[in-house]
């Protein structure tokens, strides 16, 4: 096996053991179950496209830059709480190798959230009609938009992945990486029809679900292609220098 195909085995294992899964589970499972009880307080039947729009809107608005903050800050973690780096730096691997398992982890990760939404919130939302059928969604389901719409938002989500995970590995203590992700979001949150909220990365997701679609395929193209040359940079300036 390569040494980066053990470098990614061995983070993965490492995954499976901590508490990212936990993490994994609750975030698609709490948009799920606001969208339930969302469906059953209402009064007549809503349009299917309506309601998985607002599932993925929830998760690319608020969900997903929060748990990107989360989840890095944990992956950070595993290494950070037991003062392991300096181990892993003095193994014969290309240092690169380590971090880049950490960034195709996390994305896996993020991507299992991702398909974890896509299973769930349907489900949810045929429950809410099986349970009172006068609220049962109108119209014909559209999986295969929902299943696309919640794909871009995951390749719109790179830079915010980048950027977080960056800042987590860089700082040995979680303080700046909650930070950054907290007031991100923030920001995201209060300016959300702000023009810069094409290129900041926590605002970058939900501009997937704009009414314009050019400034969706720029939204879609900065978050992937930034989120590209983000890890790029972060893999060799991580490289070189300690962690603090």
């Amino acid at each position: 096996m390569s040494t980066f195909s053990v470098a990614l085995s061995v983070e993965f294992s490492k995954l499976r053991r901590s508490l990212s899964l936990v993490l994994v589970a609750i975030a698609p499972t709490l948009i799920s179950v606001f969208v339930f009880f969302n469906v059953l307080r209402g009064k007549h039947g809503l349009p299917w496209q309506m309601l998985l729009a607002t599932s993925a809107g929830i998760w690319a608005f608020f969900m997903l830059p929060m748990s990107v903050t989360a989840l890095t800050a944990l992956v950070a973690h595993t290494e950070h709480g037991p003062r392991a780096w300096d181990t892993l730096r003095a193994l014969p691997v290309p240092r690169w190798h380590i971090y880049a398992a950490k960034a195709v982890g996390v994305l896996a990760l993020v991507l299992a959230m991702s398909a974890l939404l896509a299973v769930l919130a349907p489900a949810a939302i045929t429950a809410a009609a099986w349970l009172k059928p006068s609220v049962a969604p109108t119209g014909a389901p559209d999986f295969l938009a929902y299943f696309d719409l919640l794909g871009r938002i995951f390749l719109a989500g790179w830079l915010l992945v980048a950027v977080q995970l960056w800042i987590a590995l860089r700082y040995s203590s979680f303080v700046p990486a909650l930070a950054v992700g907290i007031g991100g979001t923030f920001f995201a949150v209060v300016a959300s029809s702000a023009k810069i909220g094409i290129v900041l990365p926590w605002q970058i997701p939900i501009n997937q679900l704009a009414s314009d679609p050019d400034r969706a395929l720029l939204a879609l193209a900065i978050g992937t292609v930034g989120g590209g040359i983000c890890f790029a940079a972060m893999l060799w300036r991580m490289s070189v220098r300690e962690v603090l």
